[in-house]
């Protein structure tokens, strides 16, 4: 990835975005916990028999669609 990348895609990006766009990227630049988060080790604990389970019940509550989605928990809150 080149900066002339970024440039073309900040090109293509609608007016309306921009505002976003220009947050993202002064998060990226300027925010030190991010740019350490990105720069850590990936993590390299075992996944324990706990972790499984829970994320095997994860999946599973999406694939029955047993979750509730942002936009749902937005309405039931009136903020959408």
């Amino acid at each position: 990835m080149s900066r002339s990348t970024l440039h073309d895609l900040v090109d293509r990006i609608p007016d309306e975005e921009l505002r976003a766009a220009q947050r993202v990227l002064e998060y990226l630049s300027l925010n030190p916990a991010f740019r350490a988060a990105w720069a850590a080790l990936p993590d390299d604990e075992p996944l324990t028999d706990s972790d499984a389970a829970a994320i095997a019940r994860a999946r599973e509550e999406i694939r029955t669609r047993k979750v509730i989605s942002h936009e749902e928990i937005l309405r039931e809150f009136g903020l959408k």
